[in-house]
C-alpha cells in the first residue's frame, strides 16, 4: 500500500513537471525516460548498486527503487494535458504557487489516470517477490509472495523426495492451487471498484497523435 502511494505521488510529480512545454532541459529528461524502457542496468549491477545504498534487508527496498515508471509517466503526462489550462491561470490569479495548484486542482480532477497507475503499479508489487529473493535474507521482512513461494518450493521438494507417493504429489497441487487463489483474490475485490476510472484513464491518458 506504502509503495503504490508514493509510486502514484512521485510519478505524479514527474509528469505534471513534464505535461509544461516550457519546462527547460524537457526534451532531455524525455529521452532519458524513454531509454529506461528500453535498458537497465541489469541483475548484478542493481544488485551492487542496493547494497551501496544499503537497501539491503530494509523495508525500503520494495518503496524506493519502485517509485519510478516512465510508462506510468507518460500516461499521466498525456492526461494532464487534458486538464484546461484556464484552471491553472485561475488559480494563479487568486494567489495559488505550483504545488497548491497540483495538489488542490490537478490531483483531483486526474482520479481516472492516478486508480489506472494504482492498478498497474498495486497488480504488479503484489505479485513481485523476486525483490524479496534478491535484497532480503530477513524472514520478518518477507512479504507475502515470498511466504507462498518458499512453502510451493517447500512442498515440490516433499514430493520430489518421496517417489511414488500420490498423497504427498496431491497435497503439493493442492497447496500451488490455493496460492493461487490467495494472490488472486484481492486482485479481484479490487479490480471491479477501479474498473470504471481504469478504462476512462487508459482512453485518456493513450497517446494522442
Amino acid at each position: 500500500m506504502i509503495g503504490v502511494v508514493t509510486h502514484v505521488f512521485f510519478c505524479s510529480m514527474v509528469a505534471y513537471g513534464l505535461s509544461k512545454r516550457d519546462l527547460k532541459f524537457r526534451k532531455l529528461y524525455t529521452v532519458m525516460g524513454v531509454i529506461t524502457l528500453f535498458f537497465s542496468g541489469g541483475m548484478i549491477p542493481t544488485y551492487l548498486l542496493m547494497k551501496k545504498l544499503g537497501l539491503l534487508n530494509n523495508f525500503l527496498v520494495y518503496i524506493l527503487p519502485q517509485l519510478f515508471s516512465y510508462y506510468d509517466v507518460v500516461i499521466l503526462m498525456n492526461f494532464f494535458r487534458q486538464v484546461p489550462v484556464s484552471l491553472e491561470e485561475s488559480a494563479k490569479i487568486d494567489g495559488a504557487g505550483v504545488w497548491r495548484t497540483f495538489l488542490t486542482i490537478i490531483m483531483p480532477l486526474s482520479k481516472p489516470a492516478l486508480a489506472t497507475i494504482a492498478l498497474f503499479n498495486g497488480v504488479f508489487q503484489w505479485n513481485d517477490f523476486m525483490t524479496a529473493k534478491l535484497y532480503v535474507t530477513k524472514q520478518s521482512l518477507y512479504p507475502v509472495q515470498m511466504k507462498l513461494y518458499e512453502l510451493i518450493v517447500q512442498q515440490q521438494a516433499a514430493s520430489m523426495n518421496t517417489i511414488g507417493s500420490i498423497a504427498l504429489s496431491t497435497t503439493s497441487k493442492g497447496v500451488q492451487l490455493a496460492t493461487i487463489v490467495v494472490t488472486t483474490v484481492p486482485i479481484l475485490i479490487i479490480y471491479p471498484l477501479l474498473q470504471k476510472h481504469f478504462v476512462s484513464g487508459m482512453m485518456l491518458g493513450a497517446v494522442k497523435e
